[in-house]
């Protein structure tokens, strides 16, 4: 999961989903994604329901997610 290239597929375009990191400019966001992953879909349950999504690009969505994870630190949120 270190390859750099499947951090390529990911972009933010501003005005594109409102700047959210999306799939190689398409309309997925990754939180999405990893929303579906996270729900418990499979690979293969995702990609048949969005056939213009490829496996890269779901992997690049969990290395991306392990980036945001190396964070030093987080400051709570103000409600």
């Amino acid at each position: 999961m270190n390859d750099p290239l499947l951090l390529n597929r990911i972009t933010i375009i501003p005005s594109l989903c409102h700047g959210k990191p999306t799939i190689r400019g398409l309309r997925y966001t990754v939180q999405s994604l990893l929303e579906y992953l996270a729900s418990g879909m499979t690979f293969g349950e995702i990609l048949a329901d969005f056939e213009d999504l490829e496996e890269d690009d779901l992997k690049a969505c969990l290395a991306f997610a392990a980036k945001m994870a190396e964070i030093k630190s987080i400051s709570p949120l103000v409600a």
